[in-house]
């Protein structure tokens, strides 16, 4: 999405699925938010945190908690205001911790914000991981859903002046398959983590990141450095005390057993329209019409996402990923399966 500044130059707007101009999509398929959410859990947490005041800016509380549910020392926790904040701030601390002229590495399709931040960086793109100083990876991948090729054996190659990144976004909603890592391949990369989405509260926006075992003193110290004063608010600290409890825990189970029966139930009910799915592991797939593949094609799915906006219904247009003729789909409930697939009748008729 383009606009201008004041100066008339072109801004580029980063394009996310969501709200926009038109409000809130009564039946918002354009988010891989869990649609068995708010967790009850989290909304209690944050309707009882106590927001008028600072919280403490080191986070002395929360970090020994993060730290002890996934078996590592506070030291290598390091909070962050959202997913996007740390994608920033970390492509900001490799470029000033590499030499001039370093590159990165950026799976293809992928989240847009790890190039747009390695590009501000002054980090340019690499056909080859090897060549690279920053590595991103995200497993399951957005928009695909699916395991990262060669995530193992980029791990395994990875040398003492390379920094590799996984996202690990939808690891919680992953709801088939297993992950490309053991936890010795896990402790060699930092980790990525953003629990709003599958707590169904994007809203809120809160992350954090584990740094690798043997990570440099020097580079986490200035990842450190490179934070705003108090990243997260009351509210990010409410919802990261409260994801990692056993309550919490114990409700997204159970609301991965419930986005298996939807998803099988979206699928199906597509496929009898004439749609190609691609396969996935998580709660959200790629899917297109059997005539995608013409320009003609292309046009008119921007046409078919704009009349299923009018009538309430928001579906992620592939394009932005590199998908042309594609849409991202949330897995969602009956009801909202439904009123897609009334409104895709009435469109075709």
């Amino acid at each position: 999405m383009r606009r201008t500044d004041a100066a008339g130059r072109a801004v580029v707007t980063p394009l996310h699925g969501g709200p926009d101009a038109l409000g809130v999509p009564l039946h918002d398929l354009s988010t891989n938010a869990n649609a068995c959410g708010a967790c009850p859990y989290a909304v209690q947490a944050l309707l009882a945190c106590d927001a008028r005041h600072y919280p403490d800016p080191a986070y002395t509380a929360l970090t020994p908690v993060l730290a002890a549910w996934h078996g590592v020392v506070p030291e290598r926790i390091v909070p962050a205001a959202s997913a996007s904040e740390f994608i920033q701030r970390i492509s900001i601390a490799v470029s000033l911790q590499a030499r001039p002229g370093a590159h990165v590495w950026l799976p293809q399709p992928a989240y847009g914000d790890y190039g747009r931040a390695a590009l501000a960086a002054g980090l340019q793109p690499v056909e080859h991981p090897g060549e690279a100083a920053l590595i991103w990876a995200c497993e399951p991948g957005s928009p695909l859903g699916q395991p990262e090729p060669g995530l193992a054996r980029r791990v395994a190659a990875l040398r003492a002046d390379q920094t590799l990144v996984l996202d690990q976004a939808y690891e919680p909603l992953r709801l088939s398959g297993a992950p490309s890592l053991d936890a010795a391949r896990l402790d060699r990369v930092w980790r990525l983590l953003t629990p709003n989405k599958a707590l169904g509260l994007t809203g809120v926006r809160a992350a954090y990141a584990i740094a690798p075992v043997d990570v440099s003193a020097a580079l986490l110290e200035r990842v450190h450095r490179l934070a705003p004063s108090w990243p997260l608010g009351a509210h990010g600290v409410a919802l990261l005390q409260t994801w990692v409890s056993e309550s919490c825990q114990a409700w997204l189970a159970q609301s991965r057993e419930q986005l298996r029966t939807w998803k099988r139930r979206q699928i199906q009910a597509l496929q009898a329209m004439g749609w190609l799915v691609q396969p996935s592991e998580t709660n959200f797939f790629i899917a297109a019409r059997a005539d995608s593949s013409s320009d003609t094609a292309v046009l008119d799915l921007q046409s078919l996402l704009c009349a299923l906006r009018e009538r309430g219904i928001k579906l992620r247009n592939g394009a932005s990923f590199g998908l042309p003729g594609c849409v991202r789909l949330a897995v969602v409930a009956p009801p909202a399966q439904d009123a897609l697939l009334s409104a895709l009748g009435e469109v075709a008729r």
